[in-house]
């Protein structure tokens, strides 16, 4: 095959590292496919200063590479799931889903602390709202430091500001193998994940049908009733940024499990729920426990904090 391909990508270590992956399986699967990366900082990258939450959520992080597929400079783009907002531009697609990493959270901590050693009104670092509101809720004495960067930034971060430690996604620690900087991997039932933490999206234009055809190989069916029963969540909600959300599926001998929550940005309240149903079934599994989550309190916790969000420290 000679067509050659080109693949949108932020900069950071962890995206390149994404997309240089995306580019491998595709290179493995298509023997002679030529395969370039067009390497983009989003506006994401850019503003560091402040929370996601205060200037505009994370969809700030792929518009641009989205721009990119439709005027015509890529022909494909690699994200983070959990970076991308529930409603797509129209004319693009998530043309695939490879098998999800492991999806939990990581606490890193420079001295050796777990969460349950956390001392008395610990300092602890997290660019998410919703790791935020976990911590808060377990622990209302804890400080909340705001950490932007990259991966490796806000480790750095961590040690020069003497946090106790931060919470990051053990999949892109994973990815860049820094798991040596883990000190406690943590179960969903202490961190519920964010919808689509660990799986990689791989951006298409709907009309490209030979680029649909390439990437169609790359395609695990299980991640995608997985996402599809989170996103569907995640969209009936009308999630971003500005409210702690979360959302987690798993897909076992064809049942979706899927667990989440919506909570008030100081951890104080917190409404969750799950349910379980048959894998035909996710997108409406999906929108069933977001219509549980509103009835239950979360519509009221929306109306209140969704403009404005929860700044930690900086």
């Amino acid at each position: 095959m000679s067509r050659a391909v080109r693949i949108a990508t932020r900069q950071s270590p962890l995206a390149l590292w994404q997309a240089r992956h995306v580019a491998a399986l595709l290179a493995s699967r298509h023997p002679g496919l030529e395969v370039s990366l067009v390497e983009m900082t989003t506006e994401g990258d850019r503003f560091l200063s402040a929370p996601l939450s205060a200037i505009g959520g994370k969809g700030l992080f792929v518009k641009e590479i989205e721009q990119s597929l439709l005027d015509g400079r890529a022909d494909i783009a690699v994200h983070s799931l959990k970076d991308m907002t529930s409603v797509l531009p129209e004319g693009l697609m998530l043309a695939a889903v490879p098998a999800r990493e492991d999806p939990r959270d990581a606490f890193c901590s420079p001295t050796g602390l777990t969460l349950d050693r956390l001392p008395q009104g610990a300092r602890v670092g997290t660019s998410s709202l919703r790791r935020s509101c976990i911590l808060r809720s377990r622990r209302p004495d804890l400080e909340i430091v705001s950490l932007r960067g990259n991966v490796q930034t806000r480790l750095a971060k961590t040690k020069e500001l003497g946090l106790a430690g931060a919470m990051l996604a053990y999949a892109g620690l994973k990815r860049l193998g820094l798991e040596k900087e883990i000190t406690e991997v943590l179960s969903p039932s202490v961190s519920l994940p964010a919808v689509g933490q660990g799986v990689l999206a791989i951006q298409c234009r709907t009309a490209d049908a030979e680029v649909r055809g390439l990437l169609a190989p790359l395609e695990d069916a299980v991640t995608r009733v997985a996402v599809m029963a989170e996103r569907a969540l995640l969209a009936k909600l009308e999630g971003g940024c500005t409210v702690p959300m979360a959302g987690h599926a798993t897909v076992t001998d064809g049942e979706v499990h899927l667990r989440g929550f919506v909570g008030q940005p100081d951890g104080s309240k917190v409404v969750a729920g799950e349910v379980r149903g048959p894998s035909q079934e996710a997108h409406a599994l999906g929108e069933r426990l977001a219509e549980e989550l509103l009835s239950r309190g979360a519509q009221d916790i929306l109306r209140h904090f969704g403009n404005t969000g929860f700044v930690p420290k900086s």
